[in-house]
Formats: C-alpha cells, structure tokens, sequence
C-alpha cells in the first residue's frame, strides 16, 4: 500500500548520532533474538510483519547483516558486536570457494570480510577477500568492458548484460589490488567505471538500471529496467548506486573525470527529491505523491555524500553535506524508524515495486548503509 507521508522537521537540528548508533544497537539486539541457530541471516521484513524474513549465504543481501554488526563495534567499542560479527562474517566464507555466480560478491563479501579485515587486520579475512576478488574478475567481459551481472538474463536480447548496481562491487577488486591482488583487477575496475559511464546514462545523467551488450562487437544493445518504473524513468535506488559507486571509484583512482561524473549525476538526483529528501521508489513513477518511498535509495545516497562532500569544492561540499545530514535526520525520525513495529532500523522500502516484492517494507541493505552513514558523520564534534 502506498503511504504519502507528510513530514516536520528542524532544518537546523544537529543529528544525535551518538543516539541513532545506539537506537540501532538495541534494534540489532531484537534481531539477534530472532536469529536462528543455523547459518541463515536476516533479509527484509513485510509492512504488515514484526519478524526477519532470512535467506543462505548465497542471497546477494547476505553481507549486510555482518556489515552492520561491524559498524556496531565500531561506532560502540563493545566486543560483543565484534563476536557476532565475525560469526556472521564465517557463514559467508563458501562464497569465496567456489566460481562466482553473479555480480553481489561485492556485496556480500566486502561488507562482512571487507569491514572486518579493517577493523581488526585478521589475515583470515583478507585471504578470503582476495580470493573473491579474483573469483569476481572472472566475469569481466574484455570486448565488452564490464562485468556481467545476471548471467542467463535478457539472452533472448543480448549475450551480455550490466546494472547499475554492479558499480558498488567494483571496491572489492579495487582493494584486492592494492591489497596482494593483481593489478589486473585495478584495470578491471576503472575498465568497468569508464564504460557504465559512456553506456549507462541519458543526456540528464539519470541511470539505466540494466544494459545490454553484445559480446561479438561489444557494442551497446539497449538501455533497459528490471526494477523502475520504465525503460526511460530514473528509478531512485538504482541513481544512488551510481552516486555512491563513481565516488568510490574517484577515490580509488583520483581521476578527476570520474569526480565530475560524481557531481552530475548527483545533482540529478538531488534536484528531483522531494521536501524530506527521501525519494518515491522511482522519480517517474505515475501517481506520486501516492507512490512508496524507498528509504535505502535515500540511506545510500546520504553515506555516499558524506564521502563526495570530502572531494568537491568547498561550496559544493557544504551543500553536498548539509543534504546529506537532512536526511540522515529525516531517516531518524519517528516516520521512518521501525521502533516498535519491527526489529530492523527502518521503514518504507521498495525493493521490487514491478514485482510486488518487498514493497514499503523494512529491508537489511537499507539498515546497512543508514548505519554507514552515521558511523560516517559520527567523527564530527
């Protein structure tokens, strides 16, 4: 069910983080008494539910839940959030031994292995990183220059396909390269970076969610969505992934191009959000303002501008963080929060509206980067 949400806040209120870390480790403790024993982890929970719907290793939302207990230990100090952690981290660890499926392995394995490799320097970790990352690089297309996302999708269309979404693994090869992998997957990376952004994107610098290519010529098929409301509309978690991703990438490589991509399709977006800040699932989607919000499009697009703010100029940078600190505020307020409803952070979801599949729901990867984001702003006094 759509819900048009009206909000009140204080433009001027400074984020309690302090507060919000601390909201979510109590919320993180309500999920652990739903945890089962076994090797599942937690996924999404329905609008109309209060318990954790859980998925396999092998889910591409996998390695958010270990992600957030790492971000717990770090944004608490307290060891029981590193013990679950690394217990949640090890279900993962299959991934890294066999041939990579799909895309997510980014997801899946840098946010659990990844966070845990920086907080704590276990070798462990770090080998089961750098396995992945070659494992990843496998499905690089050369006459392409990308990675392939689904493989056995769209093949009545095109013989290669790449989301939008597949930017956001690119920080695994990238830190495998500069971590004890070769440098080919540094090369793989910027590869990918530069052809999403020459193939991914309309003359506005709004995203495609998928595109097709041809592995014969390479040359670019179609422009395309799985999860928007349209082949042409700009579907509002796929436009964060992108702004999150070629800011990463800048700093990764300090190009500036990639940089000034950054800002582009960030302002796009920026200035198509509505007065709180959070996007309707899709920016196109026909009966707005009675559409669902999707408040991980708007979790990721505030981590990522905490970042981008860093690198812009100084102007820019003010503007980039301001925003970014409203809707962190926006997020941790009583209209977004689950509270009492349910065990995650947040509410108001999408993640499949053509699919009627978790929509207006609570769901892990919104959780994930809602608490990167504070962990983010969390330094500034």
């Amino acid at each position: 069910m759509a819900v048009a949400l009206v909000f009140q806040c204080s433009k001027n209120k400074k984020a309690d983080v302090s507060s919000d870390i601390a909201y979510c480790a109590a919320q993180a403790e309500k999920t652990l008494e739903q945890l089962p024993d076994d090797d599942v982890l937690p996924r999404n929970i329905d609008q109309d539910k209060s318990t954790w719907r859980f998925v396999e290793a092998g889910d591409w939302t996998s390695g958010f839940w270990p992600g957030i207990l790492w971000y717990l230990y770090e944004g608490t100090g307290d060891e029981k959030w590193k013990t679950q952690a690394d217990k949640a981290t090890r279900k993962l660890t299959s991934l890294s031994q066999q041939a990579a499926h799909d895309h997510d392995l980014g997801f899946q394995i840098f946010n659990s292995f990844g966070n845990g490799y920086r907080l704590t320097g276990n070798e462990e970790y770090k080998e089961v990183i750098l396995r992945t990352a070659d494992s990843l690089a496998t499905l690089f297309h050369p006459k392409v220059g990308t990675i392939l996302s689904w493989p056995g999708a769209y093949k009545e269309k095109a013989s290669h396909n790449t989301i939008v979404d597949n930017m956001m693994n690119l920080e695994l090869l990238f830190w495998a390269s500069k971590n004890g992998g070769t440098k080919s997957l540094y090369d793989v990376a910027v590869k990918h970076a530069e052809t999403t952004m020459k193939n991914h994107f309309r003359n506005d610098y709004s995203a495609y969610h998928v595109v097709l290519y041809d592995t014969a010529s390479g040359a670019r098929v179609a422009g395309i969505t799985a999860q928007g409301y349209a082949d042409e509309s700009m579907w509002a978690r796929g436009q964060a992934w992108a702004i999150y991703g070629f800011t990463m990438v800048y700093r990764e490589t300090k190009d500036k191009k990639f940089l000034e991509f950054a800002e582009k399709i960030t302002d796009v977006y920026l200035n198509r959000l509505p007065e709180d800040l959070v996007p309707y699932w899709d920016f196109d989607a026909p009966k707005i303002p009675n559409e669902p919000r999707d408040a991980a499009a708007a979790a990721i697009t505030a981590s990522a501008l905490l970042e981008l703010s860093d690198y812009v100029s100084k102007d820019k940078g003010t503007e980039y963080r301001h925003k970014a600190k409203a809707m962190i505020e926006t997020l941790s307020g009583e209209a977004y929060r689950s509270n009492d409803k349910n065990p995650a952070f947040l509410l108001h979801v999408t993640g499949h509206k053509p699919d009627n599949s978790e929509v207006d729901a609570s769901i892990i990867y919104a959780d994930y980067y809602y608490i990167e984001a504070l962990i983010r702003l969390n330094p500034e006094p």
